[in-house]
């Protein structure tokens, strides 16, 4: 694992792309085995683009929605991706006495939405994610929720290893998912995390425009 090394745990990013290049530099120290890139739509595409740069590797976007808590959709309860099944905070659920079966419906809704997305951000050309590592990159970590529903749903793929990169992440959602890949690189691990933003100086939502744009410069592999 390699979250905190070489860097200023208390630094705030410029913005994304400052962050993947940070990002970038830091796993350009793991050797990786054919590397492809995926970048979690909408936040974690500015950044992977970076990351792609750097390592010489394809991207593409990846889709997972989070499951919002009742009254509060921002809190995630757990996420989805396009398929594979969802994934749910325990001690939440407990918190709001619920149960997945509960959340059937508002899971499907979400997951009916990550394949529009995906089908919309799908570039013309395929990328084999079998047999080589698979970086899934994002923004930063709060809870982990829809990092964890995207690498579940890469481990489908049978990649040779699945890497998360984050450039910022809460210190126990950094712990709980390298239980779930095989390496997890996190330059920055403040002890006081309220939110992603906090770490940017510059953290406006990613549009459409924007991601089409940076996804129409990669090469298939």
């Amino acid at each position: 694992m390699g979250h905190g090394d070489a860097f200023d745990r208390e630094t705030v990013y410029t913005d994304r792309s400052h962050a993947g290049r940070v990002l970038g530099q830091a796993l350009s120290h793991h050797r990786l085995d054919d590397p492809v890139v995926l970048g979690l739509a909408r936040g974690g595409v500015p950044v992977a683009a970076e990351v792609a740069a750097a390592l010489h590797a394809p991207m593409r976007a990846c889709v997972a929605r989070k499951i919002g808590a009742p009254g509060q959709p921002e809190l995630a309860l757990g996420a989805v991706a396009a398929e594979g099944p969802a994934t749910y905070d325990d001690r939440l659920l407990r918190a709001f006495g619920l149960d997945a079966e509960q959340l059937t419906a508002r899971c499907e809704r979400q997951r009916a939405e990550a394949r529009r997305q995906e089908q919309a951000y799908q570039h013309a050309e395929t990328v084999r994610l079998a047999e080589r590592d698979v970086i899934v990159v994002d923004d930063g970590l709060a809870t982990g929720a829809t990092a964890r529903a995207a690498v579940r749903r890469v481990h489908q793929h049978h990649p040779g290893r699945v890497v998360l990169a984050v450039p910022v992440g809460a210190p126990e959602a950094v712990e709980a998912l390298s239980e779930e890949v095989e390496l997890l690189v996190c330059p920055s691990t403040p002890a006081v995390f309220s939110a992603v933003g906090q770490w940017y100086h510059d953290f406006q939502p990613v549009t459409d425009s924007q991601l089409h744009r940076l996804l129409g410069h990669g090469v298939a592999h």
